[in-house]
């Protein structure tokens, strides 16, 4: 009976220590706009929202998102699951720089999608033989994840000095 408590002591710790990190690692993304897709009585409508955000380790790469947003009561006071749905568009706006090694698979993005357990994360890969950056949005839960998902590239190019 000890050892499932502290079995149970050390899931419940390892969660929260996960969620923790989550939270402070998160970066926030700019609201670009958005449009109302379905109407509410009480509470805001569901929406598509479209944010941008830098590529905190490659300077010269910006990336925006559209995703599903719920309102509702539920939306309005933050319980809300919204869907897995996302697109993503990365491109290139300036001489790109590497500030720090690049890691495949490396989180660039997060935004809580969900009250605790759900999220939705971009990640990037460095495609070395066509030397281009490819970044992958994809919705993510505790449980169970979405297969639900968009990438996007942007090729490497020299960038001309005007």
């Amino acid at each position: 009976m000890k050892r499932f408590l502290l079995i149970l002591f050390f899931k419940k710790l390892i969660t929260l220590v996960g969620l923790s990190m989550f939270f402070m690692t998160s970066l926030a993304a700019e609201e670009i706009g958005s449009v109302d897709t379905v109407f509410k009585w009480v509470g805001p409508n569901h929406k598509i929202v479209i944010e941008a955000f830098d590529d905190p380790k490659v300077e010269g790469v910006s990336c925006h998102l559209s995703r599903a947003k719920t309102g509702g009561i539920s939306g309005a006071v933050g319980l809300a699951e919204d869907t897995a749905d996302a697109s993503i568009a990365c491109r290139q706006v300036g001489p790109i720089k590497f500030r720090d090694e690049l890691k495949d698979g490396e989180e660039v993005f997060t935004q809580r999608t969900s009250l605790v357990f759900k999220s939705m994360q971009v990640v990037r890969f460095f495609d070395k033989k066509r030397n281009v950056l490819v970044y992958l949005v994809y919705s993510d839960k505790l449980i169970e994840g979405s297969p639900k998902n968009s990438i996007t590239s942007v090729p490497i190019m020299p960038w001309a000095k005007s």
